[in-house]
Formats: C-alpha cells, structure tokens, sequence
C-alpha cells in the first residue's frame, strides 16, 4: 500500500529548527509528519523494531521509536537520520529532480533537494518531508543550496517516529 508523503503541516522556522539543534546537541527532524504505511519486519528483544514504511517516494527498511502495537497501520512520522552530510562521502550530486527513497544493500538512500542555514545546519526536502542533518567533512561545494543531491545513510541510523495531528 502506498499512502500521501506530504507534510501535515508546516515544518519549524529554522530558526525554531536551530535552536533545537543546539538544545538537543544531536541532528533532528522537523517535517511536521508524513503519513505512511508501517509494517513490521523483525521483532526485537530490545531496542527499536526494524520497520518496513511505504511512502509515495519508496519503501524502506528503518527503525521505529513507536511501540508495536502500533506497527502494521498507518502513521504520521517523521524522520531522523543520525549521521552527517559529508561531501562524496555519503552525499552525491543527483542529475534526477525526482524525490525518493530506496535501499542499496544496508544503505537507505534520501534523494531530495537541499536547503542550507547560515548556521552549517542543512535540510534534505524528500517529497515534502525535511529532514535536518549536520554538515561533515569535506563540506557541500558552493553552491549546493537548492541542488539535488542523494545521500547514503546507514539503515541503523535512519528512524520513523510516530507522531499526533
């Protein structure tokens, strides 16, 4: 089943999105909440379940912060990813203008267009949803903002929370 991946309202200032950057001291997500398709995929003693969730833009193995009896219905989630966007290392220019998520291997891969704060703070727009990373090293060339690009990230640093509208 595939459901709508547009944002169910709007994301944070950056502003609001820096500041809780700083607080937290740890990358974090602000879209608001995709809805999506959530199936489980393994269960796990402890710690966060491997999750499959459908979207419009693809389907994707991660983690979920939800409780289990939660998995196998529709959610409203948004997305962190725990790692940084360094520069063809994880992230790559894309020559497609196309949103999507898919899996290479144990990669889980974000294409979307980027947003870059004065800060060094960047967001990944993946069919609607941002998703907020920290720059690495090497950094994104000038003018990255407003590029499309892909990044690879590690599945276990990719995770779904559910979230109330």
């Amino acid at each position: 089943m595939v459901v709508d991946f547009a944002p169910a309202w709007s994301p944070l200032s950056p502003a609001s999105a820096e500041f809780l950057v700083r607080v937290f001291c740890k990358s974090v997500e602000d879209d608001g909440g995709v809805l999506v398709k959530v199936d489980a995929v393994q269960p796990a003693p402890s710690g966060p379940l491997a999750v499959r969730v459908h979207s419009a833009v693809g389907t994707v193995v991660v983690l979920w912060q939800g409780t289990s009896e939660a998995v196998g219905r529709e959610h409203y989630v948004e997305w962190t990813v725990d790692e940084d966007i360094a520069w063809m290392v994880n992230a790559w220019p894309s020559a497609s203008g196309v949103s999507e998520l898919q899996e290479d291997c144990d990669r889980i891969v974000l294409r979307g267009q980027l947003s870059l704060f004065e800060d060094g703070g960047v967001v990944l727009d993946v069919g609607g949803t941002q998703i907020l990373f920290d720059l690495g090293d090497p950094p994104l060339p000038e003018g990255a903002d407003g590029s499309w690009v892909e990044v690879r990230v590690a599945r276990e640093h990719v995770t779904v929370w559910p979230v109330e509208v």
